[in-house]
């Protein structure tokens, strides 16, 4: 089973995998898939959603899940979880395991992988940046 087909199982059936529908207890598991892999897993993954939303952040993947999952809260990265319900949480968990799906299809194809960190790279020599990031 490869890391998509896994994580197909978890958005399939959250609840299996000990998900409470807790966005925190989410990006708690999956740093911690994560670190089982020696970070080979998310390598890549703000990178991603950077490119995606096609402009620079400095937020880590976690926040900018949470930016695009609570688009109407006026806060930033867990300020965004202040005041939200479960319901909330629970979408905002489905829109990480979505984007993380799309994210490993992108990352398990070399040539897919390569235009993302070039867009990366360019959307932060486009900032201003020395590009050398």
């Amino acid at each position: 089973m490869n890391d998509r087909q896994y994580f197909e199982g978890v958005r399939a059936r959250p609840g299996l995998y000990g998900f409470n529908g807790s966005y925190k207890s989410a990006v708690m598991f999956l740093v911690g898939f994560d670190e089982g892999r020696s970070g080979g897993l998310l390598r890549g993954f703000t990178e991603w959603l950077v490119v995606r939303k096609g402009e620079c952040s400095g937020f880590g993947w976690q926040a900018l899940v949470l930016d695009e999952a609570l688009p109407g809260v006026d806060s930033w990265g867990w300020n965004k979880l202040d005041g939200s319900t479960s319901e909330q949480e629970r979408e905002a968990v489905d829109l990480l395991l979505s984007f993380l799906l799309e994210f490993l299809a992108v990352r398990d194809d070399v040539p897919a992988l390569a235009r993302m960190y070039a867009q990366y790279h360019a959307l932060h020599a486009g900032a201003g940046g020395s590009g050398q990031e």
